[in-house]
């Protein structure tokens, strides 16, 4: 089987994709809009891309009519987001900031999130995302209907369990993260793992 992703089946290239390339992993990005208003958006197109320096990869789409989403036009305005993973204790909250609301309007109070300050950022974070990563905006890259937005991590919040201060590793045992699965509702707990030794 070849499916045609340049012509025939060129309108399913999304739903393919989504169900092919997974368990992917879930930001839930927090910006600010003009009005200091805070958005959360949930997004499974990302991904970290590099540590030297250290960035990060969303891509937020646009909405139905075409318009840039919210998260897309505040990073414009700012230069600025947060990444706030997503395990399992919020993912219903995750899933309720999906919904579609007016611009402006902040998911946080539709969700039960709660934000906090950032340290390097004016974009807070969430309080009970067990990790956020402040992000500066690199630059966006437009690519046919795709923006991809490059973020500059700056600094990382994580529960002190996660951190190994000794080893000076994360503990990745103790981070119960979900991963998104097939479109349109999938998804993964990734409590089931493996090691599988690098050869020399």
């Amino acid at each position: 089987m070849e499916l045609d992703l340049e012509h025939e089946h060129a309108d399913r290239a999304y739903p393919i994709l989504a169900s092919l390339v997974m368990p992917r992993p879930i930001a839930l990005v927090t910006t600010l809009g003009a009005d200091g208003v805070i958005n959360a958006a949930p997004f499974s197109f990302f991904n970290v891309l590099g540590a030297e320096p250290p960035i990060v990869a969303i891509a937020p789409g646009d909405r139905d009519d075409g318009t840039p989403k919210d998260t897309a036009r505040n990073i414009r305005m700012h230069r600025e987001f947060v990444v706030n993973l997503v395990d399992e204790s919020i993912a219903e909250a995750m899933n309720r900031c999906a919904a579609s609301l007016p611009y402006g309007t902040s998911e946080l109070a539709h969700a039960g999130l709660t934000p906090l300050a950032s340290t390097s950022i004016r974009t807070p974070r969430l309080a009970e995302a067990p990790v956020s990563l402040e992000c500066a905006e690199w630059g966006t890259l437009q690519i046919g209907g795709n923006r991809v937005v490059i973020g500059l991590v700056r600094r990382v919040h994580l529960r002190d369990e996660f951190w190994d201060a000794p080893r000076r590793r994360i503990r990745p045992e103790n981070l119960q993260l979900i991963g998104r699965m097939a479109s349109p509702n999938g998804y993964c707990r990734t409590r089931d793992r493996f090691d599988l030794p690098r050869p020399d």
